[in-house]
């Protein structure tokens, strides 16, 4: 049962810190579940169906069966459950245990990856009120089909392989593993720094066309000669490495590089002149952060910049939140600002405020062509207690208690922020 890891990036929730995350994460979202199956579990005194896992040196990681690995593991250390409510939970249901516990688990061991993956993709159907196994909901495939690059309607490997072949610019000596180009390959932000594109199930350019095939020709290489092995690049942070250590060679697209955009002033298509059935009227903004992809793929590191995030895209409302809304705000600018600082290594001082760390990270953004003049402008009128724009805005959003925040101007702090925002939780 040590030998058994409950899956960090269980496609559940993406990427989380450890496995102490994950537990934590099957409870606060499925803890009903959780009691249930823990219960089946105690009152047969089995399960009925192998944990499929996967060999991690001298561990065994879990990709199917995490729930019920963790209701074991907790049945066998009370005292790992997330709190003391559910440490006497399990306590209680282990004394109704019949017979020895045993420490074994007999397991499905699959050692190739991308097997793993097909039949992780062929089951959770029937829920069985917890019992069985739970559906996935469209996040959780969304988030596996990003992890692993499988099922979302284009093979990439196959599009990138037929395009170094007509190229001749495929390797000679060896194969390359597909599986784990598409993984490398499986979001947007990863293919769009090798110049090219698989939005809406449509391969494209976004580059040079010769500049990415030498890119591309470059990973197929690395791949086929297995200096780029599956492990490299398992997670976002390991797929983030080896394109950044492609960029720092020379390898990748430069902003040189990229296709140019349709003139202003090409000619557009005749288009047909109907007099509408409804009156249009503007759509109105529901949340802080609109509901759009931003293009960030997120670590485990950076889990609870994800959670304020979704909280602030999909579930808090601006006309019903605005005060949650402001803290979470301040809270979700300091953690991004403060993950760049970790990620670039750029030096502050100890006493410098948020507003002295959001100026210095912008410049140092500048110098490396990532914002703009403009955009910078912003960013030092944020030290400006009299602007709406401004770290002492959001600072009164928190604590004075005369300082109500409005849904227009929160609305206006994001969309004068969001790219600084963004790009910090890119690094």
């Amino acid at each position: 049962m040590k030998a058994l890891v409950v899956n960090r990036a269980n496609d559940r929730h993406g990427e989380l810190e450890n496995e102490t995350a994950a537990i934590a994460w099957l409870f606060s979202t499925r803890e009903a579940h959780m009691r249930n199956l823990t219960k089946d579990i105690v009152e047969r005194g089995q399960i009925y169906e192998l944990p499929l896992v996967s060999p991690d040196g001298s561990k065994f990681v879990v990709f199917d069966g995490n729930r019920r690995v963790t209701c074991l593991k907790l049945l066998e250390e009370p005292r790992r459950a997330p709190t003391t409510e559910l440490q006497d939970f399990f306590r209680e249901q282990r004394s109704k245990w019949k017979g020895k516990f045993s420490q074994e688990i007999h397991c499905q061991v699959e050692a190739d990856k991308d097997r793993i993956d097909d039949i992780l993709f062929r089951r959770h159907t029937g829920t069985q009120n917890g019992v069985g196994q739970s559906n996935w909901d469209d996040r959780m495939k969304a988030t596996f089909v990003e992890r692993t690059g499988k099922g979302g309607g284009l093979n990439v490997a196959d599009e990138i392989e037929k395009r170094l072949a007509e190229a001749n610019l495929l390797p000679t000596r060896r194969k390359i593993p597909r599986s784990t180009m598409n993984r490398l390959l499986s979001a947007e932000p990863f293919r769009n720094r090798l110049g090219f594109s698989a939005s809406k199930g449509q391969f494209s350019f976004t580059h040079d066309e010769s500049v990415s095939l030498a890119a591309l020709a470059r990973v197929a290489d690395d791949l086929a000669c297995r200096r780029l092995v599956l492990g490299d690049i398992w997670d976002v942070d390991g797929k983030r490495k080896y394109l950044n250590d492609l960029e720092h060679e020379g390898v990748l697209p430069t902003a040189r590089d990229a296709l140019s955009k349709p003139k202003k002033g090409a000619a557009k298509p005749t288009q047909i002149k109907t007099k509408p059935t409804v009156r249009a009227r503007p759509s109105q903004r529901r949340t802080l952060i609109p509901q759009t992809d931003f293009g960030i793929v997120w670590p485990g590191r950076l889990q609870r910049h994800h959670q304020i995030w979704e909280e602030l895209q999909f579930h808090l409302e601006l006309g019903r939140h605005a005060n949650a809304i402001s803290v979470l705000f301040r809270v979700l600018l300091e953690l991004s600002v403060e993950n760049y600082l970790n990620q670039t290594g750029l030096a502050v001082n100890a006493g410098d405020k948020l507003a002295a760390r959001v100026l210095k990270v912008g410049k140092d953004m500048q110098t490396k062509g990532i914002l703009d003049q403009k955009q910078v402008g912003v960013l030092v009128k944020f030290q400006h207690s009299d602007k709406l724009v401004s770290a002492d805005t959001l600072n009164r959003y928190v604590h004075s208690a005369s300082f109500a925040p409005s849904p227009e101007h929160l609305a206006s702090l994001w969309d004068s922020l969001a790219e600084f925002i963004v790009q910090c939780l890119k690094a």
